[in-house]
């Protein structure tokens, strides 16, 4: 008998998000979606669970995880340096990568209780949401909804197309038709699967630990987006690349 399970839904989106599977040296990638291990570490900071509790993390971990790419953005690339603290010598120049104006729905599937649990703590943080560092924080509440008794696939299905407003005026001649979805595969499912290094096992600073997990891409049906339920929210970002692109007419 399969347990029914319910999903938490969120929208990730800012002026900057940057979601590294691997890093190395002073090369800070990003993938071009949210990774598990970031939108984990979202949900954990939330829930008030320290770095170095893998106890409190693996119920976590082992929530089925998927993504849908609301609104792509453009990957941008900073340079930054620093100096040490004690000595005063110059670190070396490291190469960091974002995604700019991009916007994700994430979902988590697995027990009711847990995914209540984690909602309350979104709406209350103990420690505040960033978007894969600490210096990309949230344009805007990150909970979108709990769906009980659902699974992962329809949530990503029929959840509102979360674009930015600014974002949907400009393809309003030539939106997309559909979504990519990118999803942990179900326990009976069979089929070719990718594989990303970003299932978190500990958050521990001195021994931070990833898996392999299973990558499913697929795509759904383009929704409609949410005319009204965002009516007062207001992202100062908004207006800055249309004014952008006035000033380059």
């Amino acid at each position: 008998m399969i347990t029914p399970t319910s999903v938490l839904a969120l929208r990730l989106a800012g002026p900057l998000q940057s979601w590294g599977a691997s890093s190395r040296f002073t090369r800070r990638t990003t993938e071009s979606a949210p990774t598990k291990s970031g939108v984990i570490g979202l949900l954990a900071a939330a829930a008030g669970i320290e770095r170095g509790d893998d106890a409190r993390l693996a119920p976590l971990a082992a929530l089925r995880f998927g993504v849908r790419i609301d609104q792509p953005g453009t990957r941008v690339r900073d340079f930054q340096t620093a100096h040490h603290s004690v000595t005063g010598k110059s670190m070396p120049l490291s190469e960091r990568f974002y995604l700019a104006d991009a916007v994700f729905v994430a979902v988590v599937e697995g027990e009711h209780t847990l995914l209540a649990e984690l909602y309350a703590a979104l709406r209350a943080p103990v420690y505040p949401p960033f978007l894969g560092r600490r210096s990309c924080p949230p344009s805007g509440p990150v909970e979108l909804g709990l769906h009980e008794i659902a699974r992962l696939e329809d949530v990503l299905q029929d959840v509102p197309w979360q674009a930015s407003d600014w974002y949907r005026r400009r393809l309003r001649h030539q939106a997309p038709d559909k979504l990519t979805v990118l999803r942990e595969r179900a326990v009976d499912e069979r089929g070719a699967t990718d594989a990303l290094r970003d299932q978190p096992l500990s958050f521990a600073a001195a021994h931070r630990r990833h898996a392999l997990r299973t990558v499913v891409t697929t795509h759904v049906a383009l929704p409609p987006g949410p005319p009204d339920e965002r009516q007062g929210h207001h992202d100062p970002f908004e207006a800055l690349p249309e004014a952008l692109e006035d000033e380059s007419v």
